[in-house]
């Protein structure tokens, strides 16, 4: 992914208003972010952790959606796999995200949701920069893995923006 700024992440986003997106918190990291590594930014809100947001490249340029988290159920281990790149976790490391479709069908409360890391750290599991505890044994290269996680993704968007 190529390295982002401020306003074009700002510009972005499809599923709020463009007052929403000026005070949604950015992270004050950007320049520090592994971007040959990342297929998308991902990233929690450090002042509001039931929101995250998420920025990908689509065919027609940047997309960025505003997510809300579920609350974790609390009281039992459990074992999830992310939606996204199957990546396996124990606990609360995979979470229910969603998203206000974008345009009327937003307005009116429609939303579509995705079980994803809950750190939004997929493309790092992929690449094994990050330890998630258990990947499943594939025998695709990483290559088709971030293809596949890409595709997952991009139908995650689509959903969002039709």
């Amino acid at each position: 992914m190529l390295a982002l700024t401020e306003p074009a992440i700002r510009a972005s986003f499809v599923n709020c208003t463009q007052g929403e997106a000026k005070r949604l918190a950015v992270p004050n990291d950007l320049e520090m972010r592994p971007w040959d590594d990342l297929d998308f930014l991902g990233w929690r809100d450090a002042a509001a952790p039931q929101r995250a947001y998420l920025i990908a490249e689509a065919d027609d340029g940047l997309v960025g959606v505003v997510l809300r988290v579920a609350p974790q159920q609390t009281g039992r281990v459990r074992r999830s796999m992310c939606s996204f790149c199957l990546t396996t976790h124990t606990g609360d490391g995979v979470s229910l995200m969603t998203a206000r479709k974008a345009g009327r069908d937003g307005r009116q409360g429609n939303s579509v949701g995705a079980y994803v890391c809950s750190d939004l750290a997929c493309s790092l599991y992929l690449r094994g920069k990050k330890d998630a505890g258990r990947r499943i044994d594939e025998t695709i290269t990483l290559a088709e893995k971030i293809d596949r996680t890409t595709s997952h993704l991009v139908a995650f968007l689509r959903r969002v923006t039709e």
